[in-house]
């Protein structure tokens, strides 16, 4: 499953240069016996498989660093990833994402071996390999030397706490659709403002919940303050 994920896009670029390292860990191999069974039935008589305690214990003790390691399993019930998140796991060492399947995972690997859970979004997957592919995509952006223009991942949206702008290319004009004359201004400050303008729209529009009175400066409000008027005037 992760062959196709990673065979690809800056992920990809990244492994090549041994800016990242990415290892995938079959829990079958550290199994103990003949079926090299990795899951068993919950007990309290519900329907479905629960991954088995001892497999997960013994990858994770076997794959991981001494220090400088965080061991995290992929969980509906987890934090949910954002770029902050994804900015935190991006300056550790190692970082060991344990993939659930099924009914779900024992909770003694939540609650004894895992540092946390992560969770990609309010919904459920049947497993956790393409949250971890997310949560490695995301994180991986974050690390210095994996996306060329780091620039680029500054300016991404939530990186600043909310959306990004508005993003135009040739041509000009497209079946009577004009990009705005601003960005063709020279004048730096000028285009500046405007984007933040309109990232502040975007997110009153989209976002609501990222631009409470509490979370922006004094400079964001007044910008935001502006956007009724025009629109009256347009």
């Amino acid at each position: 499953m992760f062959e196709g994920v990673f065979s690809g896009g800056v992920v990809k670029k990244a492994l090549d240069r041994e800016v990242v390292r990415i290892v995938v860990h079959d829990l079958r191999n550290f199994t103990t016996d003949k079926h090299r069974q990795v899951d068993d039935r919950p007990f309290g008589g519900l329907e479905g498989m629960v991954l088995k305690p001892e497999p997960v214990f013994r990858a994770v003790e076997a794959v991981r660093q001494d220090g400088g390691s965080k061991v995290y399993l992929l969980s509906p019930q987890g934090r949910t990833l954002d770029a902050g998140l994804a900015r935190e796991l991006a300056a550790e060492q190692q970082v060991v994402l344990i993939c659930g399947r099924y009914e779900g995972v024992d909770e003694r690997v939540a609650e004894h071996l895992a540092d946390g859970e992560i969770s990609i979004g309010d919904y459920v997957l049947s497993g956790g390999e393409l949250a971890a592919a997310v949560v490695v995509d995301a994180v991986a952006r974050f690390v210095p030397g994996v996306v060329g223009n780091e620039g680029s991942v500054r300016n991404d949206s939530f990186s600043g706490g909310i959306l990004d702008y508005p993003q135009y290319t040739r041509p000009r004009e497209f079946r009577g659709l004009k990009v705005p004359a601003v960005l063709f201004s020279g004048d730096h400050k000028k285009i500046e403002r405007w984007r933040r303008k309109k990232a502040l729209e975007k997110t009153a529009r989209r976002r609501p919940d990222l631009v409470g009175a509490d979370t922006l400066s004094p400079e964001d409000r007044d910008l935001l303050e502006e956007i009724p008027n025009e629109r009256n005037n347009e």
